[in-house]
């Protein structure tokens, strides 16, 4: 199956009938010639109006965590797959949960077209329990400060949000430790 197969797929899907109706196509970014994924949240309002995934503040920062410029982001050698492909809409204290069935029912068709990938980036709980599954830590914190478990296939790290910061004032190992590992894990993948 081709991308443009998936995506007609999922602009036909009844569940996501009422995006298709506004005109909204699904966001991700995919290349057989990948070598990095990136499986995040899903889209926010703002990434959703422009259909360019990590196109705010958090993929600002997500590129200085991988230490890769924009054009090297936005190339066939990084893949954007998020647990929902389109934004799920505002809840109580947030953005609401990505639908389950985008990762159930497209994600395992699109990795398969990419069978050169020699990383995944988990990021936020979302990703990290649905692909870690009972081998992530008892919590996200846990889990991102034991990163080096899941290597060399995941890296589970936290979402890039502006609105994290409480966290990562919190927790300055992420910055110290964490993330000069993973520029260097990109670093030598990108370079082969």
């Amino acid at each position: 199956m081709t991308v443009q197969e998936i995506q007609n797929r999922l602009e036909a899907d009844e569940r996501n009938a009422s995006y298709t109706a506004r005109g909204i196509k699904p966001v991700f970014q995919v290349s057989p010639k990948a070598k990095i994924v990136i499986i995040g949240q899903a889209p926010g309002r703002k990434v959703e109006e422009t259909g360019i995934p990590f196109h705010d503040k958090s993929g600002e920062k997500l590129m200085d965590w991988m230490g890769i410029d924009r054009d090297t982001f936005y190339s066939e050698q990084i893949a954007i797959v998020p647990m929902d492909f389109y934004y799920p809409g505002k809840g109580k204290t947030g953005d609401l949960p990505p639908r389950r069935f985008i990762a159930e029912d497209y994600h395992p068709e699109i990795l398969r077209i990419m069978p050169d990938v020699r990383l995944t980036i988990l990021i936020g709980a979302y990703s990290i329990r649905y692909y870690l599954k009972d081998r992530a830590g008892k919590n996200l914190t846990e889990t991102v400060r034991s990163f080096a478990q899941y290597l060399p296939e995941y890296f589970p790290i936290v979402h890039p949000s502006p609105l994290n910061f409480r966290w990562q004032a919190k927790n300055p190992w992420f910055e110290e430790q964490v993330v000069p590992e993973l520029q260097k894990r990109v670093a030598e993948i990108l370079a082969k």
